[in-house]
């Protein structure tokens, strides 16, 4: 391990973080009911130019008249190149401060844009005299974000999140696409020819690389990656899928846009009972084989060492953080 010891952010179960129209306080209360992780009211992208003012007014009295509990809460704010974003922050925070987990900031571009919320969070926190602390969810979904992602997921303590968001990311790289997440077919190799003639086209994952980089990036500064939208919400095997790559990457979780969705993301992103089970055996062995003075264990045919301790740690206590919710 390197002499610089990474600090993570405080642990919260964070499968499936579903998206709520700020607009549409109907929805609240069974958001609020509901089986998702972590709720995002919006006041961005869901919210028409007209509509923000209320918006943010629903999201006040949401905050303040219903029971969320057990629920982690977060409010997506509009862009710091909007004249909407001050008084998101100001009137939600001043308002509603106390009864907030996170806030979510859309296409942060450097690490200066997260410097200014922490500034305002943080004088807003102390006039109120808050004694909770607001944690930043960071969305990276423009070309300067991803060029500046790793400044970005160390620039502040509050930031306990990064998230891929594919819409607004194909846009900002202009991407030949216009799915939100998913597969697309011109991303594809054509093999060479087999002693017939036939070739075949293989279906790449045009988003691969974006988010390995932005998972590196999180894991680096102790925080968590989270997968973003996937738009198809009638297509369950797609969403799947990809929530299945996401995880293989390192991510901890992924967006639902739509409430079916919420269940796909918890079922995917929920260690099997077999997973559980057999990282309870290597911590078993492990715990034998130090009091054998073994530093190094063989366990149905393969080595176990140190790192086997810490992948099942994780996964054992990700098992026990969803048996308590």
């Amino acid at each position: 391990m390197s002499f610089t010891i990474i600090d993570n952010a405080r642990a919260r179960l964070n499968r499936s973080e579903l998206a709520v129209p700020g607009s549409q306080p109907q929805f609240f209360e069974k958001a609020a009911q509901g089986p998702a992780d972590i709720v995002f009211l919006d006041l961005e992208d869901a919210v028409a130019p007209d509509e923000k003012e209320k918006a943010r007014k629903n999201i006040i009295a949401g905050l303040n008249t219903l029971d969320w509990r057990g629920k982690t809460l977060s409010v997506r704010i509009n862009g710091l190149d909007t004249h909407y974003m001050y008084r998101d922050v100001v009137d939600v925070v001043e308002q509603a401060g106390d009864k907030l987990a996170l806030i979510m900031i859309p296409k942060v571009g450097t690490a200066a844009d997260v410097y200014a919320l922490d500034m305002l969070v943080t004088q807003i926190e102390a006039a109120r005299g808050f004694k909770n602390r607001i944690g930043f969810e960071l969305i990276i979904e423009t070309a300067l974000g991803m060029q500046n992602v790793h400044e970005i997921a160390g620039a502040s303590k509050r930031i306990e999140s990064l998230h891929f968001g594919v819409a607004d990311y194909a846009a900002s790289t202009r991407a030949r696409t216009t799915n939100i997440g998913g597969a697309n077919p011109d991303y594809a190799i054509l093999t060479d020819k087999d002693e017939t003639g036939s070739r075949e086209i293989h279906w790449g994952d045009m988003w691969h690389y974006a988010l390995s980089r932005m998972v590196v990036a999180a894991r680096a500064n102790g925080i968590r990656p989270i997968d973003g939208p996937f738009g198809d919400f009638s297509d369950s095997e797609g969403y799947r899928a990809a929530a299945r790559r996401a995880a293989a990457l390192g991510c901890e979780g992924k967006w639902a846009i739509h409430p079916s969705q919420v269940a796909l993301a918890n079922e995917m992103f929920t260690p099997s009972a077999k997973e559980v089970e057999r990282a309870r055996r290597i911590l078993a062995a492990m715990e034998q084989a130090k009091r054998d003075g073994r530093g190094a264990v063989a366990l149905d045919g393969r080595l176990i060492d140190i790192a086997s301790i810490r992948q099942a740690e994780v996964l054992v206590r990700k098992a026990e953080a969803i048996g308590a919710d």
